[in-house]
């Protein structure tokens, strides 16, 4: 074997080792729920459980609201960069970038301390503009993968010319992202959709800290199938002209 491919190997090998045996290590906790025997009575307990249900349904209801305000502040922001902004491109990354090097406990905690009860803009006071605090929180924590995604999208495609053939037509700004752009980045809005998702669905910090319903080890498997299902829609072929007829 060549070392180059021996090396290539090994990387894989070792991330495979980092991912994986922490998560055998908790699923195999989790099957110990009675000593000194391997079972799935917790699995039982848990789904048998109103709250689970109470809790899946929440995240879910959750996890839309923030796909919808994402791609609604994350398409037009990115078309319109693309279209104009070149220049703007390397700020807004970097903007983008912010939530990856901020922990999300000190976000939650800047969010506690400027919208708390006693504040301005008191977010914190009641259960429903505290679910709209946390979507918020979830759109800023999935911006960098949904900006990337849908910015990639974009660079697939030739935007300018799309643009100049819709408002040759008479179409509008409007039309034009909703039936010219929108169709032509939809694999990339998926992708970024789905790890909106799974960021939501796993997230635990801001939620508990928020006291809000959350979930926990069983989200893996959720965020497992949304990973799935990107290399499923992910399979579309960039590039591909649509809606401008």
């Amino acid at each position: 074997m060549k070392p180059r491919r021996l090396g290539a190997w090994l990387v894989i090998v070792f991330g495979v080792l980092y991912f994986f045996v922490p998560l055998l290590g908790t699923f195999e906790f989790s099957l110990r729920l009675l000593r000194g025997v391997y079972s799935v009575a917790a699995y039982r307990i848990v789904l048998a459980d109103p709250r689970f249900a109470a809790t899946v349904t929440y995240s879910t209801v959750l996890a839309l609201a923030t796909i919808v305000m994402g791609v609604a502040l994350v398409v037009p922001t990115a078309y319109w960069i693309q279209l104009r902004l070149p220049r703007m491109r390397p700020v807004v990354e970097f903007i983008t970038l912010l939530p990856l090097v901020i922990p999300a406990i000190v976000l939650v905690f800047g969010y506690l301390r400027i919208y708390n009860s006693s504040s301005a803009l008191p977010l914190t006071g009641s259960a429903r503009t505290t679910d709209l605090l946390l979507m918020f929180s979830y759109v800023t924590l999935a911006l960098p993968y949904m900006y990337r995604a849908v910015d990639n999208g974009l660079r697939a495609i030739d935007v300018r010319t799309l643009t100049e053939a819709a408002q040759s037509l008479g179409a509008g700004w409007s039309t034009i992202l909703l039936r010219v752009i929108l169709p032509n980045v939809r694999v990339a809005v998926l992708s970024g959709a789905f790890l909106t998702f799974a960021i939501v669905i796993g997230e635990f910090t801001m939620a508990s800290l928020l006291d809000r319903p959350a979930l926990s080890i069983i989200s893996f498997a959720i965020t497992w199938a949304c990973m799935g299902f990107i290399q499923v829609f992910g399979r579309g072929a960039p590039g591909q002209v649509a809606g401008a007829h």
